[in-house]
């Protein structure tokens, strides 16, 4: 007998008992679109438009970066599938969009149906937080690209919003204020500086208790990025004007701000006007790193930030506190005034 494809390290049959094997999480995210079944050439999705005056619809990609590495050195697979989700999802509401429906892409040396159910388990689970529908995905199996029991992750998610409701920055006017929304800690950014400093600079292993975060490093690490889907459609809901939405990723609260704001507008931040979690300031004084790469590496607490004029704010704070959130008024937009210093038109007091 010839070499076959399995030979060569690719199992067509295992690929899909792998498929059957995580559709029971794929149905507990089906939500009342989902047309057909898991296994066909597209995922099909029937958005319901019923009283919508100009519907519009808003895509985003992303991965979650190399927190995975974390997640393979501790065999623990389940959370970056929620960090996927949340990377995406949080883009999409910024828009002032909802997400209606995500697909998924791994990619791996080779598949591991057990490691690559829980990733599974995972983006199914952010799923169902984020309120959309897991419609389809890829799960590419790529000896000799891959090295053995390594796996990446890309994900994908369209929304919908009314066009008269699209938040883009460009209402941002002096005189607003940032409202700030906590993150559960590292969320998905800054993890090569922080594998830098953990095991480069400390020499540490995962496994390492820290008191100060109460747990191990590595368990710290794994916390998985907050979805804000359902705090964001309360806002919505709310009727609350906001002039722009910044998820605060890579570039921190630096660039994640500067990009939304008009010319001529800078963004004053107070440092002081938030608690910084405990894995920040472990970072930072292991790293002995400057307060401005901080600010534009990590998100400091912060997962979203929130443009809104003054006369809405209580208004808004007391919707995120109905939520289950503790917001604070982290700043303003002010007009800018000279040369730009520290980082661009973001200036932190």
């Amino acid at each position: 007998m010839g070499i076959t494809y399995k030979d060569s390290g690719v199992d067509i049959n295992k690929a899909n008992l792998f498929v059957k094997k995580i559709k029971e999480d794929i149905d507990s995210t089906r939500t009342e679109g989902v047309m057909g079944e898991i296994g066909g050439f597209g995922g099909f999705f029937r958005p319901d438009i019923a009283g919508m005056k100009d519907p519009v619809l808003v895509s985003s990609t992303d991965g979650v970066g190399t927190k995975l590495i974390i997640a393979q050195m501790m065999g623990i697979h389940r959370t970056v599938g929620i960090d996927l989700v949340a990377m995406v999802a949080n883009d999409i509401i910024v828009t002032g969009a909802l997400p209606i429906f995500f697909l998924d892409y791994i990619a791996t040396g080779s598949i591991d149906d057990g490691v690559l159910a829980d990733v599974i388990s995972g983006i199914a689970k952010g799923c169902i937080d984020a309120e959309c529908a897991l419609i389809g995905g890829e799960t590419a199996e790529m000896p000799g690209f891959y090295p053995e029991g390594k796996y990446d992750l890309c994900g994908f998610s369209v929304g919908l919003a009314e066009r008269d409701s699209v938040i883009d920055g460009s209402k941002i006017e002096a005189g607003d204020a940032i409202v700030g929304v906590t993150s559960s800690g590292l969320h998905s950014n800054g993890f090569s500086l922080v594998r830098k400093i953990v095991f480069d600079t400390l020499k540490m292993k995962l496994d390492n208790h820290v008191e100060e975060l109460k747990k191990s490093i590595g368990e710290e690490l794994l916390t998985p990025t907050r979805i804000y889907v359902k705090m964001a459609k309360s806002l919505f809901l709310g009727e609350v004007k906001i002039h722009a939405i910044s998820h605060i990723t890579g570039g921190g609260l630096v660039d994640n701000i500067e990009r939304l704001l008009p010319e001529g507008l800078s963004a004053v931040i107070d440092t002081k006007s938030w608690d910084v979690p405990p894995i920040f300031r472990f970072i930072k004084e292991a790293g002995k790193i400057e307060e401005l790469e901080m600010m534009r590496t990590f998100n400091n607490g912060i997962g979203l930030a929130l443009i809104v004029p003054s006369d809405e704010v209580d208004k808004a704070v007391s919707i995120l506190k109905k939520s289950g959130e503790s917001p604070s008024v982290i700043g303003g937009i002010e007009r800018k005034k000279g040369e730009a210093k520290e980082g661009g038109r973001v200036l932190f007091r």
